[in-house]
């Protein structure tokens, strides 16, 4: 299932970088930056604040390009730490391409959350790195209450990613966040209701007993009146109500 996000250039299909012992190079943090600096465009620069990125320390780097240099570097966990670090868009974004799941630690989501400034880096790290990682969704559950604009986002981005990435994860977690959606349905900020809509569309088309779950969440917050709620709903119950959705779920559960 691929998740529709309402702002994103971030591919949704798996990334398999290639492990860092089939590298040519041995990469450090000023030969990436170096790279980095080869590869900026001024033109994608100047057109970063038409799809909503208004970042101090951007380069100008297309998404092909940070995906085709993470699969030349290869999985490495410290240095995307060190990447991160320097505070530059790209090397955020090659980091979450980079880092390792495995080696997330709460306590690292943690001090990432804290620098989020922009939907494409946020996307990024739950796509690519968190969604995979053991604190996913205790993450997504706590940073669902913190008032941050992107912080939020980000539980809601993370659960829209779970949701068909976690093939394991039972219905009742799910069922659980439908009510996390309906009580923060009523933020404004856009770049939370749409990641809120986005989790909704994604919990509702992972089978049938959660689509009809979500339909009911999605009716629900439709009542609440406010201008994101009814956004959210009457976005939400036309995909999830679809004949596509529909035949989509009967397909997999025949």
């Amino acid at each position: 299932m691929k998740a529709r996000s309402q702002f994103s250039s971030i591919p949704t299909k798996h990334f398999r970088p290639s492990g860092t012992q089939r590298n040519a190079l041995s990469w450090t943090k000023t030969s990436v930056l170096r790279e980095l600096e080869r590869l900026a465009d001024r033109r994608v620069r100047a057109k970063m604040a038409y799809f909503s990125v208004n970042v101090p320390k951007a380069l100008g780097i297309s998404a092909p390009l940070l995906h085709a240099l993470a699969k030349r570097i290869g999985r490495d966990h410290r240095l995307a730490q060190q990447l991160w670090a320097t505070g530059v868009h790209e090397a955020r974004i090659l980091a979450t391409l980079i880092g390792q799941s495995k080696k997330v630690t709460a306590r690292e989501m943690e001090r990432w959350v804290r620098d989020f400034d922009s939907w494409d880096v946020v996307d990024a790290a739950c796509c690519y790195l968190y969604a995979h990682a053991k604190p996913a969704w205790s993450k997504a559950m706590a940073w669902s209450r913190r008032p941050e604009e992107f912080v939020k986002r980000a539980s809601f981005s993370l659960i829209a990613y779970l949701s068909y990435k976690d093939k394991f994860a039972p219905d009742a977690r799910f069922v659980k966040f439908l009510r996390v959606i309906e009580r923060e349905a009523h933020d404004e900020r856009n770049f939370v209701k749409k990641a809120v809509n986005w989790a909704l569309r994604n919990i509702g088309k992972r089978n049938v007993p959660l689509n009809r779950a979500a339909i009911h969440a999605a009716e629900k917050i439709r009542q609440q009146g406010s201008p994101a709620a009814r956004w959210i709903a009457a976005d939400a119950l036309r995909e999830l109500k679809s004949a596509a959705v529909e035949t989509r779920l009967r397909r997999k559960t025949a």
